[in-house]
């Protein structure tokens, strides 16, 4: 008598089973494809982008082990996807060109420095081995930087002399 009771409950079960699982899966359905989004984001118009939109929201809010692989994918896509706002700006392999930019305008900035260079004048005097001596002979007997410099006790140091030349 209780497996007659039992089967009698099961039975009486399924058809409630069925009709939750169709009501949770045909929720605000939308009326594009979603197995390829991405393809059609593009050609949809406004309205349509909207009513998908609102449809995949209401489907994102039922946990999602219950959602398609192509529910996800259309989520994920309609909220991250490179459209509107998040379009890119410039076509894809810019940046090898942008690199080339940078290329070109350094050595057009070195090409430049090198032709000022060589018009330039002649080393001053200034830079003489000579003048850097003098200059720190006579930033001992100024008593310049007391404390680490030429002046100071014990120095070391060669002093004003850059050691070019």
């Amino acid at each position: 008598m209780a497996s007659a009771l039992s089967a009698r409950a099961v039975r009486s079960l399924r058809p409630t089973a069925s009709l939750v699982s169709s009501r949770a899966s045909s929720t605000l359905a939308p009326s594009v494809s979603l197995s390829n989004i991405e393809a059609s984001w593009k050609t949809l118009t406004p309205a349509e982008q909207e009513s998908t939109f609102k449809a995949l929201e209401e489907l994102q809010k039922k946990p999602w082990t219950e959602l398609s692989l192509d529910e996800k994918k259309a989520s994920y896509y309609v909220a991250f996807g490179p459209h509107g706002p998040r379009e890119p700006i410039l076509p894809p392999g810019s940046g090898v060109k942008t690199f080339g930019g940078v290329l070109v305008a350094i050595a057009v900035a070195g090409g430049l420095f090198g032709i000022v260079r060589s018009f330039g004048a002649s080393t001053p005097k200034t830079v003489s081995k000579e003048w850097e001596e003098a200059a720190t002979a006579r930033a001992v007997e100024e008593k310049r930087d007391p404390f680490s410099g030429p002046a100071s006790p014990g120095y070391t140091g060669k002093g004003y002399v850059s050691g070019a030349k």
